[in-house]
């Protein structure tokens, strides 16, 4: 099955939300996993040709990727 462009840039968004997770501290790398995990299930209903919803969630995706990703951030709840 081919991919669209917005469904691969969802899955390169998930993967570094992933790659994120792996370097925080060992004792809170399962928060921002279940964390990450928990936000893209809460959209998984939305429809996949409503692309100006994906367009909006894959931008604040990053704005909190990029929040969280900081080193100052050491574990999420």
């Amino acid at each position: 099955m081919r991919l669209s462009g917005l469904q691969k840039d969802v899955l390169a968004l998930y993967r570094q939300c992933i790659r994120e997770c792996r370097k925080k501290p060992e004792a809170s790398r399962k928060h921002f996993q279940a964390f990450a995990r928990t936000e893209f299930e809460k959209n998984i209903k939305v429809d996949k040709r409503d692309f100006s919803a994906i367009e909006f969630l894959l931008r604040k995706g990053r704005r909190q990727l990029d929040v969280y990703a900081s080193p100052g951030v050491k574990d999420i709840k």
